[in-house]
């Protein structure tokens, strides 16, 4: 098929024909290219330890790995006017600490001084 087509002569019969080998040819091509994709996603999660899909999509259903356990931390702020409200100082400050910070408090007015007695409190011994 190295010779160029001149759609203007063809005839409308002609057309189909080529209309239909084309559709042909692109449905071999594209069920291949899907093919070797799959093929190539199925490899990557694999090497990456993913949960293998179904052919729907959805992940197939494999028993995940056991969460690692974190020890848990004690607080070491509290809300003077809430008391059960505390942070550990991880993670995302809380909205009453930040809201008292841009008031213009500082953060070591919140500080629990008396530690043993909070971990005592929730049963928590200090190492």
């Amino acid at each position: 098929m190295s010779r160029k087509l001149n759609l203007d002569t063809m005839s409308v019969d002609e057309m189909w024909r080529l209309h239909e080998k084309i559709i042909e040819v692109l449905s071999e091509r594209l069920t291949s290219e899907k093919r070797e994709l799959e093929t190539r996603l199925a490899r990557l999660r694999r090497d990456q330890g993913l949960p293998r899909l179904k052919a729907d999509g959805e992940a197939a259903t494999e028993p995940r790995p056991e969460r690692r356990k974190f020890a848990s931390v004690s607080p070491k702020y509290r809300n003077p006017d809430h008391p059960s409200e505390t942070w550990s100082g991880r993670g995302k400050r809380p909205r009453w600490l930040t809201a008292a910070l841009s008031a213009g408090r500082t953060i070591e007015e919140f500080v629990i001084s008396d530690l043993e007695s909070v971990n005592n409190e929730t049963g928590r011994q200090r190492a």
